[in-house]
C-alpha cells in the first residue's frame, strides 16, 4: 500500500488549485479555448509539481496535451443539466448531478489521458499520436450516430449532444492504452475521470447550497473551481502515484515550436477573437452599464497582455534553443497564468471600475501556488504493483462516489423548493 507523504500532499494541492483557479477563469470565456488555456496552465503546474528534471523538457508538449484533452471537453453543452440538479425532486435532482458526473468525468477522461501519453511516450515506446487521433474521431463519430442519431439518448435536449462525441472518443483513447499497454495513462485517465466526474457534481451541489443560503458570491464560480480543484487534484495524486519511465530523449525544437503555437498562440488568440475583440466587449460591457470608449481601451489592454505573454515566452525559448530547466519552466508558468488572469479583470470591466470579489481569490490563488512551488520536493509514492491495473477495488471506488452523488441531490430536494432556473427532465 501506498504511504501519502508531505512532499505529494504539497504538490497535489498545487495543481489542484492551478488547475481549479483556472478553470474558474475559464468561465469568463467558456466553450473549448477557454477550457483549453486553462488546461495548458494546470499542465504546466503539473510538470513543476513533480520536481522531475527529465520531465522539464516536455513541458511545453506536457501543457500541449492538457490543453486539447481537456479542451475537447469544452463542446458540451452542460447549462441545462445544471438546470436539473436545482430541480426539487430527487429524479430530475439526481439525474442532473449524475449527468454532471458524466460530463466533468469526460473532461477529466481525455484531459487527463493524454497528459499521461504525454509523460509515458519514450523512444522505445512511443505514442502515435496520428493514428490516435484519427481512432479518436473515429470513435467519436460513431458513438455519437450510434447513441444519438440512432438509439436517440439524448441528455440534454433540445441542447447539442455533443457529450456522444466525447465520450466516443475517450472510449477509443482507453482501446488504444490498454492494446499498446500505457497502464500508467490508463490509470491516470480513470482517476481523472473520477476526479472530474465528482468536481462538477459536487460544485453543483455547492452552487445550489449557496444559492438557498443566499450567499453574495458568484456560486456558478465556485462549480467551475469545484471541477478544477478535483480534476487536478485526482490527475496529480495519480501521477504521483504511477510509475513512470525515465525521459532521456528530448523533444526536438520543431515540435516545441509547434507544441508552443498551438498552446501559447493559437488558443490565446481564439479566446481573443470570441471575446475580447471591440464588438464583444461593447456588448458584454454595456450591458453593464461600461461605456464602449472604455470597452475598447479593455480590448487593446487585452491584445497586449496576450501580446507581452506571446514575446516573453518565444524570445525565453528561443534563447534557451527549447532547453527548459526549472527556473525557465517556472517563468514560463507564472506569466501564462498571470496574463490568463489579468485578461479575466479586463473582461469583466475592470478598467471601468467594476471589480469581482472572486477575481481577487484568483490572485491569492496565485500566490499559494508560489508559495508551494518553493516547496516542491519529491511527491512519487508508488502504490503496489498488484494495485496499478484498474481492478474490483477502484470500480467499488467508482460506485461509492456515484452513490455519495445521489446522497447530495437527496440533501439537495430537502434544502429548498422551487428554484428559479430549475429544469425538469423528466415529468
Amino acid at each position: 500500500m501506498n504511504h501519502i507523504k508531505k512532499d505529494q500532499i504539497i504538490s497535489v494541492i498545487l495543481v489542484a488549485i492551478s488547475f481549479g483557479t483556472a478553470w474558474a477563469i475559464r468561465g469568463q470565456f467558456g466553450h473549448e479555448q477557454g477550457a483549453a488555456w486553462a488546461a495548458a496552465i494546470g499542465g504546466l503546474a503539473l510538470v513543476l509539481a513533480s520536481g522531475r528534471t527529465d520531465w522539464l523538457q516536455r513541458t511545453i508538449s506536457v501543457a500541449t496535451a492538457s490543453a486539447i484533452g481537456w479542451g475537447m471537453g469544452g463542446m458540451i453543452s452542460y447549462g441545462q443539466v445544471v438546470g436539473y440538479g436545482r430541480a426539487d425532486n430527487l429524479l430530475n435532482a439526481g439525474y442532473g448531478l449524475l449527468m454532471l458526473f458524466v460530463i466533468g468525468g469526460l473532461f477529466g477522461l481525455i484531459g487527463g489521458g493524454l497528459t499521461g501519453l504525454s509523460l509515458e511516450s519514450t523512444k522505445d515506446k512511443k505514442v502515435n499520436w496520428g493514428r490516435l487521433m484519427a481512432e479518436m474521431v473515429a470513435g467519436a463519430l460513431i458513438t455519437y450516430g450510434f447513441l444519438v442519431m440512432q438509439l436517440e439518448i439524448l441528455m440534454t435536449p433540445p441542447r447539442s449532444e455533443a457529450w456522444a462525441f466525447c465520450l466516443g472518443a475517450g472510449l477509443a483513447m482507453l482501446w488504444y492504452m490498454a492494446r499498446n499497454g500505457f497502464i500508467s495513462s490508463l490509470r491516470v485517465a480513470f482517476f481523472t475521470m473520477i476526479g472530474g466526474g465528482f468536481g462538477f457534481a459536487f460544485g453543483n451541489f455547492l452552487q445550489v447550497t449557496g444559492n438557498v443560503l443566499e450567499i453574495n458570491f458568484n456560486m456558478w464560480n465556485v462549480m467551475e473551481y469545484s471541477i478544477g480543484f478535483f480534476g487536478g487534484g485526482a490527475l496529480a495524486y495519480s501521477v504521483f502515484t504511477s510509475p513512470w519511465p525515465v525521459l532521456t530523449e528530448k523533444p526536438k525544437p520543431w515540435e516545441n515550436r509547434v507544441n508552443y503555437i498551438v498552446a501559447f498562440i493559437l488558443i490565446p488568440f481564439i479566446v481573443f477573437n470570441e471575446s475580447l475583440t471591440f464588438g464583444k466587449l461593447e456588448e458584454r460591457l454595456g450591458n453593464s452599464g461600461i461605456d464602449a470608449g472604455t470597452a475598447l481601451i479593455s480590448s487593446i489592454a487585452s491584445f497586449l497582455v496576450m501580446l507581452a505573454m506571446v514575446v516573453y515566452a518565444a524570445v525565453k525559448l528561443e534563447s534557451k534553443y527549447f532547453e527548459l530547466n526549472r527556473k525557465s519552466a517556472t517563468g514560463l508558468f507564472l506569466v501564462v497564468f498571470s496574463a490568463y488572469i489579468i485578461v479575466s479583470f479586463l473582461v469583466t470591466g475592470a478598467l471601468g471600475g467594476q471589480f469581482h470579489s472572486n477575481h481577487f481569490l484568483y490572485l491569492l490563488n496565485l500566490l499559494a501556488a508560489i508559495v508551494l512551488m518553493i516547496r516542491v520536493s519529491n511527491p512519487f509514492v508508488l502504490i503496489a504493483e498488484h494495485d496499478q491495473a484498474i481492478g474490483k477495488k477502484h470500480m467499488f471506488f467508482l460506485v461509492t462516489v456515484l452513490v455519495f452523488i445521489i446522497l447530495l441531490a437527496f440533501v439537495l430536494i430537502n434544502m429548498h423548493g422551487e428554484l428559479g432556473g430549475s429544469h425538469n427532465r423528466f415529468e
